[in-house]
Order: structure tokens, then sequence, then C-alpha cells
């Protein structure tokens, strides 16, 4: 039964993913909250999910002529290097360290959220 809800987690987190919201942000706190996983496990089965979207997504935009390389090691670069700094910070955190740290994340996404929609109005 677990194999079910794991499943139906990760497609509706892939789902809301694909229409423009991170599905992380869904399938974190579903996965910790709801299904009893641990935060560090959660966090890593959701950067494990992302790869083969991301990967799927630059294909898609390559082939649509939507993708520019002008500049992009600029970008990559420091992506990778703080990608493997915070991972590995990541993995000495204690678990209630990084919920508290995603959930401000997450109040923070809301915060923007909220402005741009009223930005949005005012236009």
């Amino acid at each position: 039964m677990s194999f079910i809800l794991y499943l139906a987690a990760g497609f509706f987190a892939g789902l809301l993913g694909g229409m423009g919201m991170g599905g992380g942000t869904v399938l974190i706190p579903v996965l910790t909250i709801f299904l009893g996983v641990e935060q560090h496990v959660a966090q890593a089965t959701n950067l494990i999910a992302f790869l083969p979207m991301a990967a799927f997504s630059l294909k898609v935009h390559k082939e649509r002529g939507l993708l520019k390389t002008d500049g992009v090691w600029w970008v990559v670069v420091p992506a990778l290097l703080l990608s493997v700094a915070s991972g590995t910070l990541a993995s000495v955190l204690p678990a209630e360290v990084l919920k508290k740290l995603f959930g401000a994340f997450l109040i923070i996404l809301a915060v923007k959220g909220l402005f741009s929609v009223k930005l949005s109005k005012k236009k």
C-alpha cells in the first residue's frame, strides 16, 4: 500500500512541477508530513526525481530553439559548485535544521508569489 502512496505523491508532484510550480514544494512536505519519510531522504528523493525532468526539459527547449547558450558557463559552474557545497552541508545538518530551512524557503516563495500577483494586477 505504501508504494501506491509514494507513487501517487510522485505523480502529483511531477504534475505540479510540469505546470511550473516546483514539484519539490509539494513532494517534500507530502513525504515528510503525510508519509513519515525522514527530511534528508525526502530532500534527496526530490533532487534525484528532478534530474530526469530537468534533462527532458532541456531537450524540449533545445528542440524548440529556446535554449540560449551564450555565457552559460557563468551560470553552470557556480551552480555546480554551490550544489555540491549545499549537498555536503545538508548531509551533515540535523533534520530539524533542514525542516526549518525548507519551511523558510517555502515562506519566501509564498511572499514572492504574493508580491508578483499584486504587481501584475497593478499593470
